[in-house]
């Protein structure tokens, strides 16, 4: 199985994982958004492809984890007395949109090459925070690196499987393009803090 580091071209900051320690609270409800942002995103998938029998079940079975995370997340939160609250939208997930391509087939290409994006960035994440956090918070994101490293791997393979040019040259040519947009909104200076938030300027959440 390969790193998420293969696809990733730029490490978090050391200085949002300070951050994201510092105000992990902040970041268990943002991580619940994202694990229901996650299930949605395999469910759109299933709708806008539905004559891809193989990317169907892979989806289902997907979503239904992703649900199954949201719902760890929530009962955490529940237990460690963290409350939700409504969050205006980070600019990452915003910004890989804006970078994806609009009419097919490079739509599906792309998506399917930001959601392996996605899942390699939160399990590098989860990876960095899990030997700084509170135990019950550190416990649940061991587990969560797991499936996320996972999922990375699925999404990728499903798009070189949805690659049809010559040599697999396509999905390598547009990994690359949103690989550099991704590291730049993961790094970059940002004022909301997000789990996929670039460097916190401390501006506020």
């Amino acid at each position: 199985m390969s790193s998420e580091s293969s696809i990733l071209l730029a490490s978090t900051p050391p200085a949002w994982v300070d951050y994201a320690v510092e105000h992990w609270p902040v970041l268990l409800v943002d991580h619940a958004n994202c694990e229901k942002k996650a299930a949605s995103t395999a469910l759109s998938l299933m709708f806008a492809y539905p004559d891809d029998r193989m990317l169907t079940g892979v989806m289902s079975r997907l979503a239904r984890e992703e649900l199954r995370h949201f719902e760890q997340v929530q009962r955490l939160m529940d237990k460690l007395g963290v409350p939700f609250a409504r969050q205006r939208p980070g600019r990452y997930a915003a910004g890989l949109r804006a970078a994806m391509g609009k009419v097919e087939p490079q739509r599906k290409l792309d998506v399917l090459l930001v959601g392996a994006l996605i899942e390699a960035r939160s399990a590098e994440r989860f990876r960095l925070l899990v030997p700084r956090l509170p135990e019950p918070v550190a416990e649940l994101y061991m587990s969560l690196e797991r499936s996320e490293a996972r999922h990375f791997e699925l999404y990728l393979d499903l798009a070189r499987r949805a690659d049809t040019s010559e040599g697999k040259v396509e999905s390598e040519r547009r990994l690359a393009a949103l690989a550099t947009r991704e590291a730049e909104l993961a790094t970059e200076p940002d004022s909301v803090f997000r789990f996929h938030s670039g460097t916190p300027t401390g501006t506020g959440n």
